[in-house]
Protein backbone atom coordinates (compact mmCIF):
# COMPACT_ATOMS: atom_id res chain seq x y z
CA UNK A 1 0.00 0.00 0.00
CA UNK A 2 2.90 2.38 0.75
CA UNK A 3 4.34 1.73 -2.70
CA UNK A 4 0.94 2.43 -4.23
CA UNK A 5 0.58 5.72 -2.34
CA UNK A 6 3.94 6.92 -3.71
CA UNK A 7 2.79 6.56 -7.31
CA UNK A 8 1.55 9.54 -9.31
CA UNK A 9 -2.25 10.03 -8.99
CA UNK A 10 -2.75 9.29 -12.70
CA UNK A 11 -0.85 6.00 -12.39
CA UNK A 12 -2.87 4.99 -9.32
CA UNK A 13 -6.11 5.65 -11.14
CA UNK A 14 -4.85 3.75 -14.20
CA UNK A 15 -4.06 0.75 -11.99
CA UNK A 16 -7.51 0.93 -10.39
CA UNK A 17 -9.25 1.14 -13.76
CA UNK A 18 -7.12 -1.70 -15.12
CA UNK A 19 -7.73 -3.85 -12.02
CA UNK A 20 -11.49 -3.33 -12.32
CA UNK A 21 -11.35 -4.22 -15.99
CA UNK A 22 -9.26 -7.33 -15.34
CA UNK A 23 -11.58 -8.61 -12.60
CA UNK A 24 -14.63 -8.03 -14.75
CA UNK A 25 -13.04 -9.68 -17.77
CA UNK A 26 -12.16 -12.85 -15.85
CA UNK A 27 -15.78 -13.27 -14.74
CA UNK A 28 -17.03 -12.44 -18.24
CA UNK A 29 -14.94 -15.16 -19.88
CA UNK A 30 -15.65 -17.66 -17.11
CA UNK A 31 -19.40 -16.99 -17.26
CA UNK A 32 -19.51 -17.63 -21.00
CA UNK A 33 -17.71 -20.96 -20.59
CA UNK A 34 -19.88 -21.93 -17.60
CA UNK A 35 -23.07 -21.31 -19.57
CA UNK A 36 -21.81 -23.16 -22.66
CA UNK A 37 -20.58 -26.21 -20.75
CA UNK A 38 -23.47 -26.41 -18.30
CA UNK A 39 -26.22 -26.16 -20.86
CA UNK A 40 -24.34 -28.46 -23.21
CA UNK A 41 -24.34 -31.06 -20.42
CA UNK A 42 -28.10 -30.57 -20.05
CA UNK A 43 -28.58 -31.60 -23.68
CA UNK A 44 -29.07 -28.19 -25.32
CA UNK A 45 -28.26 -28.12 -29.04
CA UNK A 46 -25.50 -25.76 -30.32
CA UNK A 47 -27.97 -23.32 -31.90
CA UNK A 48 -29.96 -23.20 -28.65
CA UNK A 49 -26.79 -22.40 -26.71
CA UNK A 50 -25.85 -19.73 -29.25
CA UNK A 51 -29.31 -18.17 -28.82
CA UNK A 52 -28.58 -17.70 -25.11
CA UNK A 53 -25.94 -15.10 -26.07
CA UNK A 54 -28.06 -13.22 -28.63
CA UNK A 55 -29.12 -10.47 -26.22
CA UNK A 56 -25.54 -10.25 -24.89
CA UNK A 57 -24.40 -9.06 -28.32
CA UNK A 58 -27.55 -7.13 -29.25
CA UNK A 59 -27.57 -5.01 -26.11
CA UNK A 60 -23.93 -4.10 -26.71
CA UNK A 61 -24.98 -1.90 -29.63
CA UNK A 62 -27.41 0.15 -27.53
CA UNK A 63 -25.30 0.17 -24.37
CA UNK A 64 -22.22 1.65 -26.02
CA UNK A 65 -24.28 4.40 -27.62
CA UNK A 66 -26.23 5.34 -24.49
CA UNK A 67 -23.37 4.49 -22.12
CA UNK A 68 -21.13 7.13 -23.66
CA UNK A 69 -23.83 9.73 -23.00
CA UNK A 70 -24.25 8.56 -19.40
CA UNK A 71 -20.47 8.61 -18.87
CA UNK A 72 -20.28 12.22 -20.01
CA UNK A 73 -23.19 13.28 -17.75
CA UNK A 74 -22.59 11.14 -14.67
CA UNK A 75 -18.84 10.48 -14.79
CA UNK A 76 -16.92 7.38 -15.88
CA UNK A 77 -16.41 6.23 -12.31
CA UNK A 78 -20.19 5.83 -11.98
CA UNK A 79 -20.70 4.02 -15.28
CA UNK A 80 -17.82 1.65 -14.46
CA UNK A 81 -19.30 0.93 -11.04
CA UNK A 82 -22.76 0.44 -12.51
CA UNK A 83 -21.23 -2.13 -14.87
CA UNK A 84 -19.57 -3.99 -12.00
CA UNK A 85 -22.81 -4.01 -10.01
CA UNK A 86 -24.84 -5.29 -12.95
CA UNK A 87 -22.36 -8.13 -13.48
CA UNK A 88 -22.75 -9.20 -9.85
CA UNK A 89 -26.53 -9.18 -10.35
CA UNK A 90 -26.24 -11.18 -13.59
CA UNK A 91 -24.14 -13.83 -11.86
CA UNK A 92 -26.64 -14.09 -9.00
CA UNK A 93 -29.55 -14.37 -11.45
CA UNK A 94 -28.14 -17.71 -12.61
CA UNK A 95 -27.86 -19.15 -9.09
CA UNK A 96 -31.62 -19.71 -8.88
CA UNK A 97 -33.02 -23.28 -8.69
CA UNK A 98 -32.49 -25.32 -11.85
CA UNK A 99 -36.21 -25.28 -12.69
CA UNK A 100 -36.04 -21.50 -13.11
CA UNK A 101 -33.19 -21.63 -15.62
CA UNK A 102 -35.38 -21.35 -18.68
CA UNK A 103 -34.05 -19.97 -21.96
CA UNK A 104 -35.76 -16.55 -21.47
CA UNK A 105 -34.34 -16.27 -17.93
CA UNK A 106 -30.80 -17.11 -19.03
CA UNK A 107 -31.08 -14.76 -22.02
CA UNK A 108 -32.14 -12.02 -19.60
CA UNK A 109 -29.11 -12.69 -17.39
CA UNK A 110 -26.86 -12.62 -20.45
CA UNK A 111 -28.46 -9.35 -21.57
CA UNK A 112 -27.61 -7.83 -18.18
CA UNK A 113 -24.07 -9.19 -18.42
CA UNK A 114 -23.72 -7.73 -21.92
CA UNK A 115 -24.83 -4.30 -20.71
CA UNK A 116 -22.41 -4.56 -17.80
CA UNK A 117 -19.54 -5.57 -20.06
CA UNK A 118 -19.95 -2.66 -22.45
CA UNK A 119 -20.41 -0.10 -19.68
CA UNK A 120 -17.22 -1.39 -18.07
CA UNK A 121 -15.25 -1.45 -21.32
CA UNK A 122 -16.38 1.99 -22.46
CA UNK A 123 -15.56 3.47 -19.06
CA UNK A 124 -12.11 1.85 -18.88
CA UNK A 125 -11.08 2.87 -22.39
CA UNK A 126 -12.38 6.44 -21.99
CA UNK A 127 -10.62 6.86 -18.63
CA UNK A 128 -7.21 6.25 -20.20
CA UNK A 129 -7.65 9.34 -22.40
CA UNK A 130 -8.14 11.48 -19.30
CA UNK A 131 -5.27 10.01 -17.30
CA UNK A 132 -2.58 10.70 -19.92
CA UNK A 133 -1.59 14.30 -20.78
CA UNK A 134 -2.40 15.25 -24.36
CA UNK A 135 1.28 15.83 -25.13
CA UNK A 136 2.19 12.21 -24.26
CA UNK A 137 0.62 10.34 -27.17
CA UNK A 138 3.26 7.61 -27.05
CA UNK A 139 2.29 6.85 -23.44
CA UNK A 140 -1.39 6.85 -24.44
CA UNK A 141 -0.70 4.27 -27.17
CA UNK A 142 1.24 2.03 -24.76
CA UNK A 143 -1.33 2.26 -21.97
CA UNK A 144 -4.31 1.50 -24.20
CA UNK A 145 -2.40 -1.38 -25.84
CA UNK A 146 -1.64 -2.90 -22.43
CA UNK A 147 -5.24 -2.45 -21.25
CA UNK A 148 -6.73 -3.93 -24.43
CA UNK A 149 -4.26 -6.78 -24.76
CA UNK A 150 -4.41 -7.82 -21.13
CA UNK A 151 -8.20 -7.81 -21.28
CA UNK A 152 -8.31 -10.26 -24.17
CA UNK A 153 -5.62 -12.48 -22.65
CA UNK A 154 -7.53 -12.60 -19.37
CA UNK A 155 -10.74 -13.40 -21.20
CA UNK A 156 -9.03 -16.51 -22.52
CA UNK A 157 -7.85 -17.31 -18.98
CA UNK A 158 -11.47 -16.84 -17.92
CA UNK A 159 -12.51 -19.61 -20.33
CA UNK A 160 -10.18 -22.01 -18.54
CA UNK A 161 -11.26 -20.69 -15.14
CA UNK A 162 -14.92 -21.28 -15.95
CA UNK A 163 -14.28 -24.89 -16.90
CA UNK A 164 -12.16 -25.47 -13.79
CA UNK A 165 -14.68 -23.90 -11.40
CA UNK A 166 -17.49 -25.92 -12.97
CA UNK A 167 -15.57 -29.14 -12.35
CA UNK A 168 -14.62 -28.19 -8.77
CA UNK A 169 -17.67 -26.33 -7.45
CA UNK A 170 -20.49 -27.04 -9.86
CA UNK A 171 -22.52 -24.44 -11.76
CA UNK A 172 -24.16 -22.70 -8.78
CA UNK A 173 -21.06 -22.81 -6.56
CA UNK A 174 -18.87 -21.29 -9.29
CA UNK A 175 -21.33 -18.45 -9.84
CA UNK A 176 -21.62 -17.68 -6.12
CA UNK A 177 -17.83 -17.55 -5.71
CA UNK A 178 -17.38 -15.22 -8.69
CA UNK A 179 -20.25 -12.97 -7.53
CA UNK A 180 -18.72 -12.69 -4.03
CA UNK A 181 -15.24 -11.84 -5.31
CA UNK A 182 -16.51 -9.33 -7.87
CA UNK A 183 -18.69 -7.70 -5.20
CA UNK A 184 -15.54 -7.03 -3.15
CA UNK A 185 -13.87 -5.44 -6.20
CA UNK A 186 -17.01 -3.36 -6.71
CA UNK A 187 -16.96 -2.05 -3.13
CA UNK A 188 -13.26 -1.14 -3.43
CA UNK A 189 -13.97 0.68 -6.69
CA UNK A 190 -16.78 2.68 -5.09
CA UNK A 191 -14.35 3.88 -2.44
CA UNK A 192 -11.16 4.43 -4.44
CA UNK A 193 -12.01 5.44 -7.99
CA UNK A 194 -11.75 9.17 -8.63
CA UNK A 195 -15.08 10.96 -8.44
CA UNK A 196 -16.46 12.65 -11.57
CA UNK A 197 -13.76 11.15 -13.80
CA UNK A 198 -14.76 11.92 -17.39
CA UNK A 199 -17.76 14.05 -16.46
CA UNK A 200 -18.25 16.68 -19.16
CA UNK A 201 -17.99 20.32 -18.10
CA UNK A 202 -20.99 21.20 -20.27
CA UNK A 203 -23.94 18.83 -19.88
CA UNK A 204 -24.24 17.01 -23.22
CA UNK A 205 -27.62 16.71 -24.90
CA UNK A 206 -28.92 13.32 -25.96
CA UNK A 207 -28.47 14.19 -29.64
CA UNK A 208 -24.73 14.51 -28.96
CA UNK A 209 -24.40 10.71 -28.82
CA UNK A 210 -24.09 10.70 -32.62
CA UNK A 211 -20.53 11.77 -33.39
CA UNK A 212 -20.01 14.78 -35.61
CA UNK A 213 -16.28 14.19 -36.13
CA UNK A 214 -15.43 12.97 -39.63
CA UNK A 215 -12.39 11.05 -38.34
CA UNK A 216 -14.41 9.24 -35.68
CA UNK A 217 -17.22 8.42 -38.09
CA UNK A 218 -14.76 6.91 -40.59
CA UNK A 219 -12.85 5.01 -37.91
CA UNK A 220 -16.11 3.66 -36.49
CA UNK A 221 -17.20 2.40 -39.91
CA UNK A 222 -13.80 0.74 -40.39
CA UNK A 223 -14.11 -0.85 -36.95
CA UNK A 224 -17.53 -2.27 -37.85
CA UNK A 225 -16.14 -4.09 -40.89
CA UNK A 226 -12.94 -5.14 -39.09
CA UNK A 227 -14.80 -6.95 -36.31
CA UNK A 228 -17.43 -8.28 -38.69
CA UNK A 229 -14.51 -9.79 -40.63
CA UNK A 230 -13.30 -11.65 -37.55
CA UNK A 231 -16.62 -12.93 -36.26
CA UNK A 232 -18.03 -13.96 -39.64
CA UNK A 233 -15.82 -17.04 -39.46
CA UNK A 234 -14.52 -17.18 -35.89
CA UNK A 235 -17.71 -17.24 -33.78
CA UNK A 236 -19.79 -20.08 -35.26
CA UNK A 237 -18.19 -21.37 -38.45
CA UNK A 238 -14.72 -22.12 -37.06
CA UNK A 239 -15.77 -24.06 -33.91
CA UNK A 240 -18.31 -26.10 -35.88
CA UNK A 241 -15.74 -26.82 -38.61
CA UNK A 242 -13.11 -27.93 -36.09
CA UNK A 243 -15.64 -30.25 -34.48
CA UNK A 244 -17.37 -31.67 -37.55
CA UNK A 245 -14.53 -31.78 -40.11
CA UNK A 246 -11.43 -32.21 -37.94
CA UNK A 247 -13.27 -34.40 -35.45
CA UNK A 248 -12.10 -32.44 -32.40
CA UNK A 249 -14.06 -32.97 -29.19
CA UNK A 250 -15.67 -30.10 -27.31
CA UNK A 251 -12.81 -29.70 -24.82
CA UNK A 252 -10.17 -29.54 -27.53
CA UNK A 253 -12.14 -26.94 -29.50
CA UNK A 254 -12.75 -24.82 -26.39
CA UNK A 255 -9.17 -25.10 -25.18
CA UNK A 256 -7.73 -24.19 -28.57
CA UNK A 257 -9.94 -21.13 -28.96
CA UNK A 258 -9.14 -20.01 -25.40
CA UNK A 259 -5.41 -20.32 -26.12
CA UNK A 260 -5.90 -18.34 -29.35
CA UNK A 261 -7.63 -15.52 -27.44
CA UNK A 262 -4.81 -15.43 -24.87
CA UNK A 263 -2.17 -15.23 -27.61
CA UNK A 264 -4.20 -12.59 -29.43
CA UNK A 265 -4.31 -10.47 -26.28
CA UNK A 266 -0.57 -10.82 -25.72
CA UNK A 267 0.13 -9.58 -29.25
CA UNK A 268 -2.16 -6.59 -28.66
CA UNK A 269 -0.10 -5.60 -25.63
CA UNK A 270 3.04 -5.45 -27.79
CA UNK A 271 1.36 -3.70 -30.72
CA UNK A 272 3.25 -0.38 -30.24
CA UNK A 273 6.54 -2.17 -30.90
CA UNK A 274 5.13 -4.10 -33.87
CA UNK A 275 3.72 -1.00 -35.55
CA UNK A 276 6.83 1.13 -35.05
CA UNK A 277 8.22 0.61 -38.56
CA UNK A 278 4.93 1.17 -40.38
CA UNK A 279 3.92 4.12 -38.23
CA UNK A 280 7.20 5.96 -38.67
CA UNK A 281 8.00 5.97 -34.97
CA UNK A 282 11.71 6.21 -35.83
CA UNK A 283 10.94 9.69 -37.16
CA UNK A 284 9.22 10.66 -33.90
CA UNK A 285 5.74 9.91 -35.25
CA UNK A 286 2.92 7.73 -33.96
CA UNK A 287 0.40 5.70 -35.99
CA UNK A 288 -2.10 7.63 -38.09
CA UNK A 289 -4.58 6.88 -40.87
CA UNK A 290 -1.78 5.74 -43.16
CA UNK A 291 -0.77 3.04 -40.66
CA UNK A 292 -4.41 1.93 -40.23
CA UNK A 293 -4.71 1.46 -44.00
CA UNK A 294 -1.38 -0.38 -44.30
CA UNK A 295 -2.08 -2.93 -41.57
CA UNK A 296 -5.64 -3.56 -42.79
CA UNK A 297 -4.40 -4.00 -46.36
CA UNK A 298 -1.89 -6.62 -45.18
CA UNK A 299 -4.66 -8.50 -43.35
CA UNK A 300 -7.22 -8.29 -46.16
CA UNK A 301 -5.78 -11.03 -48.35
CA UNK A 302 -5.20 -13.58 -45.59
CA UNK A 303 -8.74 -15.02 -45.17
CA UNK A 304 -9.01 -15.40 -48.95
CA UNK A 305 -5.64 -17.18 -49.01
CA UNK A 306 -6.88 -19.58 -46.31
CA UNK A 307 -10.03 -20.24 -48.35
CA UNK A 308 -7.96 -21.00 -51.44
CA UNK A 309 -5.70 -23.26 -49.39
CA UNK A 310 -8.66 -25.24 -48.05
CA UNK A 311 -9.82 -25.83 -51.63
CA UNK A 312 -6.39 -27.09 -52.70
CA UNK A 313 -4.50 -30.33 -52.06
CA UNK A 314 -2.63 -28.83 -49.11
CA UNK A 315 -3.26 -30.18 -45.61
CA UNK A 316 -6.40 -28.51 -44.27
CA UNK A 317 -5.01 -28.70 -40.73
CA UNK A 318 -1.85 -26.77 -41.62
CA UNK A 319 -3.68 -24.26 -43.80
CA UNK A 320 -6.42 -23.46 -41.31
CA UNK A 321 -4.44 -23.55 -38.06
CA UNK A 322 -1.40 -21.78 -39.51
CA UNK A 323 -3.62 -19.19 -41.16
CA UNK A 324 -5.52 -18.70 -37.92
CA UNK A 325 -2.30 -18.00 -36.01
CA UNK A 326 -1.17 -15.40 -38.56
CA UNK A 327 -4.67 -13.90 -38.66
CA UNK A 328 -4.56 -13.54 -34.87
CA UNK A 329 -1.28 -11.60 -34.98
CA UNK A 330 -2.34 -9.23 -37.77
CA UNK A 331 -5.85 -8.75 -36.41
CA UNK A 332 -4.50 -7.99 -32.92
CA UNK A 333 -2.29 -5.23 -34.31
CA UNK A 334 -5.17 -3.75 -36.31
CA UNK A 335 -7.46 -3.81 -33.28
CA UNK A 336 -4.90 -2.24 -30.95
CA UNK A 337 -4.07 0.44 -33.51
CA UNK A 338 -7.78 1.34 -33.82
CA UNK A 339 -8.09 1.48 -30.02
CA UNK A 340 -5.29 4.04 -29.89
CA UNK A 341 -6.67 6.13 -32.76
CA UNK A 342 -10.14 6.50 -31.23
CA UNK A 343 -8.62 7.91 -28.04
CA UNK A 344 -6.31 10.13 -30.05
CA UNK A 345 -9.23 11.55 -32.07
CA UNK A 346 -11.74 11.81 -29.21
CA UNK A 347 -12.43 15.14 -27.52
CA UNK A 348 -11.15 15.26 -23.93
CA UNK A 349 -14.31 16.92 -22.62
CA UNK A 350 -17.02 14.28 -22.84
CA UNK A 351 -14.60 11.66 -24.22
CA UNK A 352 -17.06 8.84 -23.51
CA UNK A 353 -19.48 10.21 -26.14
CA UNK A 354 -16.94 9.55 -28.90
CA UNK A 355 -15.67 6.29 -27.42
CA UNK A 356 -19.20 5.01 -26.85
CA UNK A 357 -20.19 5.77 -30.45
CA UNK A 358 -17.08 3.97 -31.70
CA UNK A 359 -17.66 0.85 -29.60
CA UNK A 360 -21.28 0.85 -30.70
CA UNK A 361 -19.92 0.25 -34.20
CA UNK A 362 -17.65 -2.43 -32.78
CA UNK A 363 -20.65 -4.21 -31.22
CA UNK A 364 -22.67 -3.84 -34.43
CA UNK A 365 -19.83 -5.44 -36.37
CA UNK A 366 -19.70 -8.36 -33.92
CA UNK A 367 -23.45 -8.83 -34.18
CA UNK A 368 -23.37 -8.71 -38.00
CA UNK A 369 -20.44 -11.14 -38.11
CA UNK A 370 -22.11 -13.55 -35.67
CA UNK A 371 -25.36 -13.66 -37.64
CA UNK A 372 -23.55 -14.09 -40.96
CA UNK A 373 -21.25 -16.74 -39.51
CA UNK A 374 -24.10 -19.12 -38.75
CA UNK A 375 -26.12 -18.48 -41.90
CA UNK A 376 -23.27 -18.42 -44.43
CA UNK A 377 -21.54 -21.47 -42.96
CA UNK A 378 -24.76 -23.48 -42.94
CA UNK A 379 -25.59 -22.50 -46.52
CA UNK A 380 -22.17 -22.27 -48.21
CA UNK A 381 -19.41 -23.52 -45.87
CA UNK A 382 -16.30 -22.12 -44.22
CA UNK A 383 -14.65 -20.97 -47.45
CA UNK A 384 -17.54 -18.59 -48.14
CA UNK A 385 -17.20 -17.13 -44.63
CA UNK A 386 -13.50 -16.54 -45.27
CA UNK A 387 -14.15 -14.76 -48.59
CA UNK A 388 -16.66 -12.45 -46.85
CA UNK A 389 -14.04 -11.82 -44.16
CA UNK A 390 -11.54 -10.67 -46.79
CA UNK A 391 -14.09 -8.34 -48.36
CA UNK A 392 -14.91 -6.83 -44.97
CA UNK A 393 -11.23 -6.20 -44.13
CA UNK A 394 -10.72 -4.66 -47.57
CA UNK A 395 -13.62 -2.28 -46.88
CA UNK A 396 -12.03 -1.39 -43.53
CA UNK A 397 -8.75 -0.66 -45.32
CA UNK A 398 -10.39 1.51 -47.97
CA UNK A 399 -12.30 3.47 -45.32
CA UNK A 400 -9.01 4.04 -43.46
CA UNK A 401 -7.74 6.03 -46.44
CA UNK A 402 -10.04 8.81 -45.25
CA UNK A 403 -8.50 8.97 -41.76
CA UNK A 404 -6.25 11.93 -40.87
CA UNK A 405 -2.54 11.67 -41.57
CA UNK A 406 0.11 13.38 -39.45
CA UNK A 407 -0.39 17.12 -39.74
CA UNK A 408 -4.12 16.71 -40.44
CA UNK A 409 -5.25 15.50 -37.01
CA UNK A 410 -5.95 18.96 -35.73
CA UNK A 411 -8.42 19.51 -38.52
CA UNK A 412 -10.17 16.22 -37.94
CA UNK A 413 -12.02 16.99 -34.71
Amino acid sequence: MNALSRLAPQVRQYLLVTGNYWAFTLTDGALRMLVVLHFHSLGYRPLQIAALFLFYELFGVVTNLVGGYLGARLGLNRTMNIGLGLQVAALLMLTVPAAWLTIPWVMGAQAMSGIAKDLNKMSAKSSIKLLVPGSQQGTLYKWVAILTGSKNALKGVGFFMGGGLLALLGFRGALLLMAALLALIWLASLLLLKKDLGKAKAKPKFRDILSKSRAINILSAARLFLFGARDVWFVVALPVYLSSVFGWDFWLVGGFLAAWVIGYGMVQSFAPALTSKVSGKARGQLPDGRAAFAWAAVLAGLPAAIALGLGSELSAHWVLLGGLMLFGVLFAVNSSLHSYLILSYAKEDGVSLDVGFYYMSNALGRLLGTLLSGWVYQAYGLEACLWISSVFVLLAALLSLGLPKHGEASAAG
